[in-house]
């Protein structure tokens, strides 16, 4: 590999905040990096500047010669005269400005040859192909639809088309999986996964990451750290890292508290060796400790007790005007429940969401709610902060305290928990990155307690860390929780339940989590398929008489036994895989479980090498089972 685009010792500072300290970043040409890192850390201000729309205030941006880059930032701007087809194609404009130019050139000309290698590199000749299929795959809307009658999802799934159908050696994704379903989730992936290119995306789907990535670039304290291998490989090189780091720490006190006392008791050595130890120890004393990362300290304010009925759901179903958005549902919600919705957008996921909180009545059935259920809901746009408020008035509203269950919290000690210091409960809300808006909308959500707490898309604006303390305080609420979301690992982790919206209406419940569900419909579909080829696609020479055929097997007693048991087996691994996982996941892993990680390392690989096998071996039987079950019924 070969290196296409560096940035080499870059500074950036925003008034007094230094954003990148001498940061350094090397892209080659069949890189896949993914890149992490708190918001605010300067993961946006980097693309910008490697895609050449920002200067750094000192350092080098080196691209290679003629280099095409194409870039998605999460603030994009689209025309809003233009109509769809229009505002995606202009993302190819370099590519069409070289067709337009060899279609100009005479029958004679030396720029053919050049001209025509360039527009190949680039599958110039394939691009109407390439604009129908990725809009239809992202369920772009129509395509005479104008920019400016869209709504934000709709522009958003514009620009990242229009940011990957010009297919350029360096592809800058920011954010590119916000307002995705999980299928345009999934065509993404394969589609970076056979990008010929190099890209560079910034998300915090972790189970994205883990599929497309081969490297890891992380924004900390103005620094990159580069780990080689997918989101999982990271996490386990990170905590291994910091664990040494930790080591080395406690080395460095141990000699300095030796030291320390040894000046003290005022050695009567030669004074040219006291010279030289006094001045190793100012030499290490000299050193800076590893810097800790501080993590919100996020937990949900108690709920307070459910009755016996909390929500009740009987042949629930939704029409509008003629379309049939779902029906026929039926579920009851118990203490502790954790359901994750998942399906593409416009099945109706938050019109559920609505019916349950009783703001709009189902067309079908009814829904019955306990007189002691307190729904909290967190829709999609978010609450509004008030800009020329500071961060202490916003989060108050005149209240000194936040009522935790019994107990009242301060609102210094509260907002603490989100990372806010002293000095930045009164700066103005105009002035907060990022990051710090994002912590200070859910400090502002979570306050308002409530023993049903209903999530609709909550991980697009959080950072990873955030992300994973939001998971830690959601397993641990007594409370239910109902979570729409298209993140993968983030219904893995969390769900106990699944309701997904599947096509011509259907709503499917299945109890354990997203990937859980993802293998069960698989199997269904399996079955559900013919296993046995109609007689007009049978072989020539085969024979239609019964004798001729060979009855397929049934399954064995011991077989039967070990089909019945391989579904509790299947969930008991991955709940220890799940478990690894979050242990490496956990902001202070290095300090509680620094000296297992080579045993948690082994332990995960052979985890999953057992899953695969189930899996395989779950498959074997089903089909012997359904082969035969199906024998029978013909």
């Amino acid at each position: 590999m070969s290196a296409i685009l560096a940035a080499s010792e870059v500074v950036v500072q925003f008034n007094d905040r230094l954003v990148l300290d001498r940061a350094s970043l090397t892209v080659n040409d069949r890189d896949r990096i993914g890149m992490v890192g708190r918001n605010g850390s300067g993961k946006s201000t980097l693309l910008k500047i490697l895609a050449g729309l920002h200067q750094p205030d000192s350092g080098v941006i080196s691209p290679r010669r003629l280099l095409t880059i194409g870039y998605l930032p999460q603030a994009f701007e689209l025309d809003p005269e233009r109509t769809v087809t229009e505002s995606v194609r202009s993302g190819a404009d370099h590519v069409l400005g070289l067709i337009a130019e060899f279609e100009s050139l005479p029958p004679v000309s030396h720029r053919h040859a050049e001209l025509e290698e360039r527009i190949l590199a680039l599958d110039g000749w394939g691009l109407d192909h390439r604009i129908e299929a990725a809009m239809a795959h992202l369920n772009c809307p129509a395509p005479d639809r104008r920019i400016g009658n869209l709504s934000g999802g709709e522009q958003r799934r514009v620009a990242l088309c229009r940011a990957l159908i010009s297919r350029p050696e360096v592809l800058m994704l920011d954010e590119p999986t916000n307002h995705l379903d999980t299928e345009s989730i999934e065509w993404l992936a394969e589609f970076l996964e056979s990008y010929p290119g190099a890209f560079l995306v910034v998300t915090h789907d972790r189970y994205f990451l883990d599929r497309v990535s081969n490297r890891i670039a992380e924004v900390s304290q103005g620094s990159i750290f580069c780990y080689t291998g997918n989101y999982t490989d990271y996490l386990i090189t990170r905590a291994e890292r910091e664990a040494a780091q930790e080591v080395n720490e406690h080395k460095r006190q141990m000699f300095l508290k030796r030291e320390l006392e040894w000046v003290r008791r005022g050695p009567r050595a030669r004074a040219t060796k006291s010279k030289s130890r006094l001045d190793r120890y100012y030499e290490v004393a000299g050193e800076s400790a590893p810097e800790l990362t501080a993590d919100v300290d996020l937990v949900i304010p108690p709920p307070s007790p459910l009755g016996n009925r909390i929500v009740e759901l009987e042949n629930v179903g939704m029409a509008i005007q003629d379309r049939q958005l779902f029906s026929g549902l039926n579920l009851e919600f118990t203490a502790g429940q954790r359901v994750g919705i998942s399906g593409r957008n416009g099945l109706g996921k938050t019109t559920l969401l609505k019916i349950i909180l009783g703001q709009i009545p189902p067309t079908e059935g009814t829904v019955k709610l306990g007189q002691l259920t307190q729904f909290n809901y967190v829709d999609q746009g978010r609450l509004q902060l008030n800009e020329e408020r500071t961060v202490l008035e916003e989060i108050s509203e005149g209240s000194d305290f936040v009522l935790f269950g019994d107990q009242q919290l301060s609102m210094r000690a509260y907002l603490k928990r989100f990372l806010f210091t002293d000095e930045r409960l009164g700066s103005q809300v105009k002035y907060l990155s990022g990051g710090e808006r994002s912590r200070l909308l859910l400090a502002r959500i979570l306050k308002n307690g409530g023993n049903f707490l209903i999530l609709d898309e909550p991980t697009n604006d959080l950072d990873l860390p955030t992300l994973r303390v939001l998971e830690e305080a959601l397993l641990a609420f007594p409370g239910v929780v109902v979570v729409v979301s298209h993140d993968r690992y983030f219904l893995n982790r969390v769900c106990t339940d699944i309701l997904a919206f599947e096509d011509a209406g259907t709503i499917s419940h299945s109890v354990g989590n997203y990937d859980y569900y993802v293998e069960k419909r698989a199997r269904a579909l399996q079955a559900a398929s013919p296993a046995i080829a109609s007689p007009g696609s049978q072989k020539p020479g085969a024979s239609n008489s019964p004798g001729s055929q060979t009855k397929p097997r049934k399954l064995t007693f011991k077989e039967n036994r070990e089909l019945e048991g391989m579904e509790g087996a299947i969930l008991e691994i991955e709940e220890g895989i799940a478990r690894i996982e979050a242990l490496f996941g956990e902001p202070d892993f290095h300090r509680k479980h620094g000296d297992r990680t080579a045993n948690l390392t082994e332990e995960l690989a052979a985890g999953k090498e057992r899953l695969a096998s189930l899996y395989k071996r779950w498959e074997e039987l089903e089909t012997i089972s359904s082969t035969a079950q199906q024998s029978r019924q013909t």
